[in-house]
């Protein structure tokens, strides 16, 4: 029996001088979007009779961006933590100043960060966050009466504003192998038990919730021993996405290589952690034979070149990925800038650095994946469907019975300006700049109209609050 005709609304037709789906930019056409799902790419006169028609003049439409894994609470800090630490500033000491944040953070505060961040992710076109949480306990490590309190503020935050969110909760339950407990890290812990109870419990709450969902993320292998990570990622297999950091710093494989006598890939792989399902996050000092390893068992890995760059952990060799057909997804991570078409273009950037030449990308690589076809159009396919796959959803094609999520570029933006058909893809990864993005929607929904969100002067202003004792504070 179908639906009513009551319970049907009616279709829209958002219209834009261009139009790019599926490496394709075609000009004199529209998509066709009912109840937030995309019916068809068609012409306006092959509109259904009845169709609301928004026209986007002088703009283009895209699949909205992906941002597979990020930390919101961490927006607080930005460029607070910049200067050179006595004796040296590496990837350990900034933890320090990360610590202060985290502590320094109460639900209501957390709520008006995260509402900030998820802001600056929309006016740079982002349409789904990955929100990869592990502050669970209160200041000084208790739990709350409602142990999945930061959470749902987390995801209250994005509802708020209007975002897709994959709210992955965190597992942490160490500060080390054989280290003492870390005060920096009380918000943190939890005892497998608690956590595996909490993460359930949360994943039902929000069963069938629109534009939300639940995913599990171990921390790390120094974080999550391999017997409490294997633990984890057995339960929930095949109920939701596994994400984990991995191999971002060369003295995480080498603590990993005295405690297992193997390097985490090699250890989790073999343990079964890693599988089709799961993302790991940054990947940077793998070898040969364990990005061979990554390609054979499906993973996706998520770059984050901003905070890779910030932090010096180094390069991540994308060409040899992309070789092997290996999903590669974004992350805004620490949120020293939230822009994933400038990490999309970074990420190639870094390796021109690297071997002193350009296009070391080729998008013609590996068949699937996303890697075939030509540079830019093999970036975009990273910023966008990757990430929404990542973090098991659909999305980021604006293929029929896909989301309506997509994001309108300003043509006449100075960062684009003269850009025809022919190189719409190349200006988006390659030269657009976030003031080009105008308009936003999540299914269908206008979350940001010309450069607008309907909430925004009361997000500003209580971050700001926020800002201000933090920074009295530190």
């Amino acid at each position: 029996m179908g639906k009513s005709s009551e319970s049907v609304s009616p279709p829209i037709l958002f219209l834009p001088d261009m139009l790019h789906t599926d490496g394709v930019t075609r000009e004199g056409v529209g998509l066709l979007m009912r109840d937030g799902v995309v019916e068809s790419v068609i012409a306006p006169n092959a509109a259904p009779v009845g169709v609301h028609v928004v026209r986007l003049a002088g703009k283009a439409l895209l699949p909205g961006l992906a941002n597979a894994h990020s930390h919101t609470f961490q927006r607080l800090f930005r460029g607070r933590a910049e200067g050179r630490a006595v004796g040296g500033d590496t990837f350990w000491t900034w933890r320090v100043q990360m610590y202060r944040a985290a502590n320094f953070v109460s639900p209501e505060d957390l709520y008006d960060v995260a509402r900030a961040t998820f802001l600056e992710m929309v006016r740079a076109g982002i349409t789904v966050v990955g929100e990869f949480h592990y502050l669970h306990g209160d200041p000084d490590g208790r739990p709350y009466d409602d142990p999945n309190l930061l959470s749902r503020q987390v995801i209250a935050a994005a509802q708020s504003v209007g975002l897709r969110i994959c709210l992955l909760r965190t597992a942490y339950f160490r500060a080390g192998f054989q280290k003492p407990t870390d005060t920096g890290q009380r918000r943190f812990y939890e005892q497998p038990d608690k956590y595996l109870h909490n993460l359930e419990a949360l994943a039902t709450e929000y069963a069938g919730a629109p534009a939300v969902s639940v995913g599990t993320a171990p921390h790390s292998i120094r974080a999550v021993p391999a017997d409490a990570m294997q633990r984890i990622v057995e339960q929930v297999r095949g109920r939701m996405p596994v994400h984990l950091h991995i191999s971002e710093q060369p003295a995480e494989n080498e603590a990993c290589v005295a405690e297992y006598g193997a390097t985490p890939v090699s250890l989790l792989a073999d343990r079964g952690v890693i599988a089709h399902d799961s993302t790991l996050v940054h990947a940077i000092h793998l070898t040969d034979a364990e990005f061979a390893g990554v390609a054979w068992l499906g993973a996706t890995i998520c770059s984050c070149p901003t905070t890779e760059r910030n932090l010096g952990d180094g390069i991540f060799p994308v060409d040899k990925a992309a070789r092997l057909g290996i999903p590669v997804a974004f992350g805004s991570d620490s949120q020293a800038q939230i822009d994933v078409l400038e990490d999309a273009r970074q990420m190639e950037y870094h390796l021109r650095l690297r071997d002193r030449k350009r296009g070391v990308i080729d998008g013609s690589m590996a068949a699937g994946a996303g890697w075939q076809g030509d540079m830019a159009g093999a970036l975009l396919q990273a910023a966008t469907v990757n990430g929404y796959r990542a973090l098991g959803l659909h999305g980021g094609r604006l293929a029929p019975g896909e989301p309506a999520d997509f994001l309108t570029a300003n043509l006449n933006d100075l960062s684009v300006l003269g850009t025809d058909a022919g190189s719409l893809a190349e200006q988006t990864v390659f030269a657009m700049a976030k003031s080009a993005v105008r308009d936003v929607a999540v299914a269908g929904k206008l979350i940001l109209q010309d450069g607008h969100h309907g909430e925004e002067e009361a997000i500003e202003e209580r971050y700001c609050a926020v800002q201000r004792r933090y920074a009295q504070a530190h």
